[in-house]
């Protein structure tokens, strides 16, 4: 049984991914003018499509708007569903970016018709253009964007830094990462070796003070530290990045980490980055800023690391001894929030959420599952990034766990008793 199925435009994709061409899929020749006929009740197509309930489509820019309705036609048809609804009801997940090359024979998806119609208003549309019209209606009901949740830092870390670089590249922005600013006894950092290994320390190790932050307007983001309980500026909340303010000379395009492409800006002296925090508690409009823009300053940690791992052997510690060195760190208390961990969404409900079940193989504890799966409020608003093993499913609470909620449960019930008339 296949429940996911990869799909491109092109057979050198379809290759490169182990998928197939979306033509092929559809049982379609890719010019052919006569399309395949559908039918209802057909048993070919109703098989190949049974077990379908997730859709990959990957190099969207190249594929149209015809191709994209007779794939959302020929759904609907072999799920038995109202056409009505948006590709019979299975998940579509969309790769790529608008910037690439566009189908040859057919319309992208990004086609703006409002402009099209008042050069023709006049005219009666196609069947062509009224198909094309109907996918683009489709792809407008793209209306969120979803976190993942992981395991560990360091993948979120990954993950995000791969969301940033590709939304930059959508924008046709140059890649903005801010660059945190190290000193060890008071002093700059000036070894090549030690500074590359402090700022790719995962944050959990720098008491959450990133070394390398990348920025894109509208990235969403979190706050690391606590600035202003009061104000609901606390660890944890949720926000927009909007921009950054920092030292113009501070710029440098010095290529400090093989993660970034080669054209990123490096920013060493951020000053603030102004953030969007729906929830902050800030009542009053600050001065000449819109509302609910929080202008979040760079703090200051310490944190100790082990430098053993990086030191010649004539100086490396005897009997496996660590070398250990205290640093102080300025940055921008902020991560993005693209891809958070599990740990982190604990507390959260989110609209939209995508988790992986994939386990870490240690991992025993019911609440690596129970804390992702219930971060929705309905089924329909979760996904789950591939296939596990079901028996991360019946990983049951341990005996302490179940004695103590039995011990509530019982509590509760004579709380009910002797105080029946607060139930009632």
């Amino acid at each position: 049984m296949q429940m996911m199925r990869k799909l491109v435009p092109t057979g050198i994709a379809a290759a490169e991914i182990d998928g197939m061409t979306i033509h092929s899929f559809l049982g379609e020749q890719r010019n052919s003018r006569k399309p395949r006929t559908i039918k209802p009740g057909d048993s070919k197509l109703e098989k190949e499509w049974r077990s379908v309930e997730y859709l990959l489509i990957n190099e969207v820019s190249m594929v149209g708007l015809t191709l994209l309705a007779k794939l959302n036609r020929i759904i609907s048809i072999a799920k038995h569903v109202d056409p009505q609804v948006p590709f019979g009801s299975i998940n579509i997940i969309f790769f790529g970016n608008y910037l690439q090359y566009r189908s040859v024979y057919d319309a992208p998806l990004h086609t703006d018709f409002t402009l099209s119609s008042k050069s023709k208003s006049c005219k009666l549309p196609t069947e062509k253009e009224i198909q094309q019209r109907v996918a683009r209606s489709l792809i407008l009901q793209i209306s969120c964007v979803a976190p993942i949740l992981v395991f560990r830092n360091e993948v979120r870390t990954q993950l995000n830094n791969k969301a940033a670089i590709h939304n930059a590249a959508q924008l046709g922005r140059i890649p903005m990462v801010c660059v945190a600013q190290d000193t060890c006894n008071g002093k700059p950092i000036e070894d090549s070796v030690l500074i590359k290994k402090l700022l790719e320390l995962s944050d959990s190790k720098t008491e959450h003070l990133p070394g390398l932050l990348p920025f894109v307007p509208g990235m969403p983001v979190i706050l690391t530290q606590n600035i202003a309980i009061e104000l609901g500026l606390i660890n944890g909340i949720n926000g927009i990045f909007r921009q950054l303010v920092y030292q113009s000379d501070s710029v440098s395009a010095d290529v400090l980490s093989e993660i970034f492409p080669k054209n990123t800006q490096y920013i060493h002296r951020p000053l603030y980055a102004l953030i969007e925090i729906a929830k902050s508690k800030v009542d009053s409009n600050l001065e000449e800023l819109q509302p609910k823009l929080i202008p979040i300053p760079v703090m200051e940690q310490t944190f100790r690391v082990d430098i053993s791992d990086i030191l010649p052997k004539d100086k490396k510690p005897k009997s496996n001894r660590k070398a250990i060195l205290s640093i102080k760190r300025r940055a921008l208390p902020l991560v993005p929030a693209y891809c958070i961990t599990t740990h982190k969404s604990q507390g959260q409900t989110l609209n939209k959420v995508v988790i992986d079940l994939k386990l870490p193989n240690e991992t025993e504890d019911i609440a690596a599952v129970y804390v992702s799966l219930s971060r929705v409020k309905r089924l329909a608003d979760l996904i789950i990034l591939r296939q596990f093993d079901y028996k991360v499913l019946l990983i049951k609470p341990s005996k302490s766990q179940v004695t103590e909620m039995e011990r509530l449960d019982q509590l509760y019930l004579e709380t009910q008793k002797r105080s029946s008339h607060w139930f009632q």
